[in-house]
């Protein structure tokens, strides 16, 4: 059975969980399935913008039990080429040239908050619920925490990493792990809206800030990222796509990747 189904329409690719049934775990094959999923869409010409959803009451509850009862047998080295895969779907998410939107539709658990953490954007339903739940069986969400950390922030992943709590969609919101919190019949004119602003902007300038976020982010203010910032606008201002959004906006028309 497979992990997810994929839709692509008017620039528009959907990668949706679809097994409610084990709300959405993951296991090997499905970590495969995912990072198929969005190598394919980031090489697609047609597609604008990823979101990534759900079937079921839950978004995804982490690793699914039968690959767990597996892990339970591997060896160290095994443990290591297990992590890497996970570790792979992740930067591949996280590194997608297309940008991504979560809709979060329900509960988000262990390795399910790094899928949440490394899209751009995330919106999560008022019922849903989050946890790092690693260390309540002795583990620790060391794959993801690259993303998630980048996602909530130091501390308030001293808190949840440590405590393995349960917390409420609106301290997802108040910590910066989601942007948006509504009630189930606003979740996707929130992830309407936000589509509606990836696809009115320039396709390559949305790439183009999407890799300056994560060359930039966390790290020290010195020549050398100065001068990497200083080349990027270079670049995008010398582009055929950069020249025609600034003559479009002097002219006062709309600029060529937009409908007449």
């Amino acid at each position: 059975m497979t992990a997810l189904t994929l839709t692509v329409d008017g620039g528009i690719a959907r990668i949706t969980l679809a097994q409610p049934e084990i709300r959405n775990a993951f296991s090997d094959t499905g970590i495969a399935e995912i990072t198929a999923a969005f190598h394919k869409v980031g090489e697609r010409a047609d597609v604008r913008a990823v979101v990534l959803a759900a079937e079921g009451p839950a978004f995804c509850a982490g690793a699914d039990l039968n690959w767990m009862r597996r892990m339970a047998d591997y060896s160290r080295d095994e443990n290591r080429v297990d992590a890497g895969l996970l570790a792979e779907m992740l930067r591949t998410i996280y590194e997608c040239p297309k940008p991504t939107i979560a809709r979060v539709q329900g509960d988000v658990y262990a390795g399910g908050m790094g899928l949440v953490a490394c899209c751009d954007m995330a919106v999560a339903v008022d019922t849903a619920g989050f946890c790092l739940s690693e260390v309540k069986i002795g583990l620790i969400p060391a794959t993801i925490s690259p993303y998630v950390l980048r996602a909530m922030g130091a501390r308030a992943a001293h808190r949840y990493f440590l405590t393995g709590e349960r917390f409420s969609a609106q301290e997802a919101h108040r910590i910066g792990y989601v942007h948006e919190v509504v009630d189930v019949d606003g979740l996707d004119s929130v992830v309407d809206g936000w589509l509606k602003h990836l696809l009115s902007a320039g396709p390559a300038a949305v790439r183009a800030c999407k890799r300056l976020v994560l060359d930039v982010a966390e790290r020290e203010i010195n020549e050398q990222l100065i001068a990497t910032t200083v080349e990027s606008i270079a670049n995008i201002r010398a582009s055929n796509e950069g020249r025609e959004g600034v003559q479009a906006f002097l002219n006062k028309r709309k600029p060529s990747w937009l409908p007449g």
